[in-house]
This record gives structure tokens, C-alpha cells and sequence, in this order.
């Protein structure tokens, strides 16, 4: 049957799809052969609309739909795209602050050891003085320490630092 056709009037709805092999029955007569015969002429005119995937809709629905998702995913892989980017250069950023913090911090560490070596040159020195001065030194009683006391303390200090 051709679209615009009036159908046969000895076609009925009982004798549509469930007439033949689509229902498991075979075709006996002569016109349910017929019959079968237009309608899969029918079926192959009506199958592009038929049988693809959403049957109950016609194709350019369809196209447009898929015209639709194909923007959407355009879209969602470009503000993908945007973020990953700023992702990375947040990343670069963060690495760059920590490596200069890293330096900087390594730079004070070696200042501040300069530091202590100096400072423990400069006790060693006092210490020396102190003992030389100690020969000479008149101590007064009760006020202040006897200088061989001093000298156990310093002493006593000296190692435990060292």
C-alpha cells in the first residue's frame, strides 16, 4: 500500500499483524498472503518512523533532540575544559608559593645556624676573659659568688651546651 492510497476494505484490524508470521501463524490463503505482502510494503515505507530508536517520535524530533545533547555536551567539555584549566593554574600557583616559602625558609635556617656559631664563638671568647680576669679579681665575701664557684658553673654550662 502506497501513502495516500485508500487501504483495501478487506483488510481489517484483525487481520493486520496478528495475521502471519509476525504472530507466529502462517500465512494458509492466497490473501493473507496478499495482505502480509502490502503490509510489509507498508512496514518498509513506515520504518524509518517505526523503528528507530524512539519509535513514538518522528525523526526530525529526533535530530533535533540529538542536535540539543550534542550542544549540551558541547558546552559541559568547554566549562570542563575552563576548569581544568584554572585547576592547573591554581596548582602551578600553590607550587610556586611553596617553592619560594621552601627557599626563603631555608635562607633563615642558615642565617639563624651563622647565627648560633657566632654566638657560641662570642660565649667561648667571654669564657676565656672571665678566666683570665679571675687571678686578679678581689672578691668581696657574702655579696658575691667566690670566682671558683663561677668557674664550676661556667664550666658545667660550657659542656652541656657543647
Amino acid at each position: 500500500m502506497m501513502p495516500g492510497q485508500i487501504p483495501d476494505p478487506l483488510m481489517t484490524a484483525g487481520s493486520l499483524p496478528s495475521v502471519g508470521p509476525l504472530a507466529g501463524i502462517p500465512a494458509t490463503s492466497l490473501t493473507d498472503q496478499l495482505k502480509l505482502a502490502e503490509l510489509y510494503s507498508l512496514g518498509a515505507v513506515l520504518s524509518p518512523l517505526i523503528l528507530n530508536r524512539h519509535a513514538k517520535r518522528p525523526f526530525d524530533v529526533i535530530k533535533g533532540e540529538t542536535d540539543d545533547n550534542e550542544e549540551r555536551k558541547k558546552r559541559r567539555r568547554e566549562k570542563n575544559k575552563v576548569a581544568a584549566a584554572r585547576c592547573r593554574n591554581r596548582k602551578k600557583e600553590r607550587t610556586d608559593f611553596l617553592q619560594q616559602e621552601s627557599e626563603r625558609l631555608e635562607t633563615l635556617n642558615s642565617e639563624l645556624k651563622s647565627q648560633i656559631e657566632e654566638l657560641k664563638s662570642e660565649r667561648q671568647q667571654l669564657i676565656v676573659m672571665l678566666n683570665l680576669h679571675r687571678p686578679t679579681c678581689i672578691v668581696r665575701t657574702g655579696s658575691v659568688r667566690s670566682p671558683e664557684s663561677d668557674e664550676h658553673v661556667l664550666d658545667q654550662r660550657s659542656e652541656q651546651s657543647d
